[in-house]
């Protein structure tokens, strides 16, 4: 149990009433939670304003609240009360003295970016591993502590969460932490009151901007910038047309990689790869290091994303053929996952759930130069309708044959989605089916495949369910896949 003394140690405050010295039970920022002795932060969220709630904790026994604004009748109660600027900030700095500092005791490795955060971080925590090294990892899919997985919520969780997943590290005898950080988490703190060893930079394209999100492109920018203020070492891709931007302001040691020959690492000789129903890419890296690498993902930015994790890795003095075996063997769930099932034609699934992402992606695998690109996407119900024209279009443009089907249509009619997909592609000149049972969708794909197809399931990626008038039901595209091999195996 700590006081309140403790765990306002680095963190600028002004006492409006009551006793520093009050052991603290626990710390909350949920009202829910509130117990005798703990701590409330009040949090001003989107939604919700903690503040709101300072009365119901008080009568739960709260020993101290922390505000940012300051009722004048709160003052009639005996409890501590605790003036910040920002309580989002002080959340985190009171979370790292709560877990006890459990920063101090990991490497950390951070990871920015708009695009490869989730892939490279899979890559790094592979390395690792493989090297000796026990490491967490935190990001969009899941949390990873020693044998625990914990399916993700946010990829960048609040900061109380974040130390203490740092303190089960810990205590699960991990060295070193991989992590996500996102442009919201940095602009909410989250990921304040502790340093990072590495942060690093991917790329950056105009993402996450609107009313709940961030202003404008200048906003999304600045909050991704802020990492490399917060970072020892920052390693960034200096082929991406914003570095320099990104850079302004960093009080980090600097470091690059990419295709340049300015960078310090970087990929020559760049080669695809194409076999039976596998795709990949390999080159050879130069600069500070020198060696053949070959990835069993598609792609130019599969290169980005393995020499942004070699980067960070060789910072552990991990073996070149530990690097090379782990990149090899490195997937990652629902990001161009190739599930085989057949030698004639390549399968896989992936996350690209707009057009930013579907385009790319699509892109990216004409240049395998398919004898056909079969592209399976729905779109999400209680979204933007300009996500699904944007999304037919794209795929009317780029794929061979679009197979229009259903995604989580929420509370939305699923039919009346994918008429919406048709306006999108119905601008281009590609063909298309619609079927609407994404079982159904998913074994005519595989039951129409040809020689040298190439076919992608987008926007489930890693999900394994299909939300429905408010509830999930379970449907993992993996688990689909199997099944329809069964059937037809049973049918032949």
């Amino acid at each position: 149990m700590k006081t309140l003394t403790d765990l306002l140690q680095n963190l600028s405050y002004e006492k409006k009433q009551g006793s520093l010295e009050k052991e603290i039970t626990r710390l909350i920022y949920d009202s829910r939670k509130a117990v005798p002795g703990c701590l409330f932060v009040a949090l001003k969220g989107a939604e919700t304003d903690g503040h709101q709630y300072l009365y119901d904790v008080i009568k739960k026994g709260a020993a101290a609240v922390i505000v940012e604004d300051l009722p004048s009748n709160l003052l009639q109660s005996d409890v501590t009360v605790i003036r910040v600027e920002n309580s989002r900030y002080a959340l985190a700095c009171l979370s790292a003295a709560w877990f006890s500092h459990p920063a101090k005791e990991l490497t950390v490795i951070g990871v920015t970016g708009t695009k490869g955060k989730t892939t490279t971080t899979y890559m790094v925590q592979n390395i690792l591993e493989l090297a000796g090294h026990r490491t967490g990892l935190i990001g969009t899919i899941e949390t990873i502590i020693g044998e625990e997985r914990i399916p993700s919520a946010n990829t960048t969780p609040e900061s109380y969460v974040i130390q203490e997943s740092f303190r089960k590290m810990v205590e699960a005898g991990c060295d070193s932490v991989v992590m996500e950080v996102s442009s919201q988490g940095l602009m909410l703190h989250r990921t304040a009151g502790f340093l990072f060893d590495y942060g690093i930079f991917t790329n950056l394209e105009p993402d996450h901007i609107g009313p709940n999100e961030h202003k404008d492109f200048a906003d999304y920018l600045h909050c991704k910038s802020l990492l490399f203020r917060q970072c020892k070492v920052g390693i960034f891709n200096c082929d991406d047309e914003h570095f320099k931007e990104i850079l302004e302001g960093h009080t980090c040691e600097v470091e690059t990689f990419g295709f340049s020959q300015e960078a310090d690492l970087r990929a020559e000789q760049m080669e695809l790869v194409k076999e039976n129903g596998y795709l990949g890419v390999s080159y050879h890296l130069t600069g500070k290091m020198d060696m053949d690498v070959t990835i069993d993902i598609p792609g130019r930015f599969s290169v980005y994303n393995s020499l942004t994790a070699i980067a960070i890795c060789r910072h552990f003095d991990v073996p070149k053929e530990r690097m090379k075996e782990a990149l090899l063997k490195v997937r990652v769930k629902g990001r161009i996952e190739m599930v085989k099932v057949s030698d004639d034609f390549t399968l896989m699934i992936d996350y690209a759930h707009n057009a930013m992402s579907l385009k790319s992606l699509l892109m990216t695998l004409k240049e395998y130069h398919p004898k056909r690109l079969v592209c399976l996407f729905g779109c999400g119900g209680k979204r933007a309708k300009s996500r699904r024209y944007e999304m037919g279009e794209v795929s009317g443009n780029l794929a061979d044959l679009t197979i229009i089907t259903s995604d989580n249509p929420r509370t939305e009619e699923p039919q009346a989605i994918i008429d919406d997909i048709k306006k999108g592609i119905q601008k281009t000149s590609g063909k298309y089916i619609e079927i609407c049972d994404r079982k159904e969708a998913i074994a005519y794909a595989i039951s129409h495949g040809e020689p040298g197809d190439v076919i992608v399931l987008a926007g489930k990626g890693h999900e394994d369910y299909q939300e429905i008038n408010g509830v999930k039901y379970p449907m993992d595209e993996r688990v689909i896949i199997q099944e329809i091999l069964e059937e037809q195996r049973s049918q032949n």
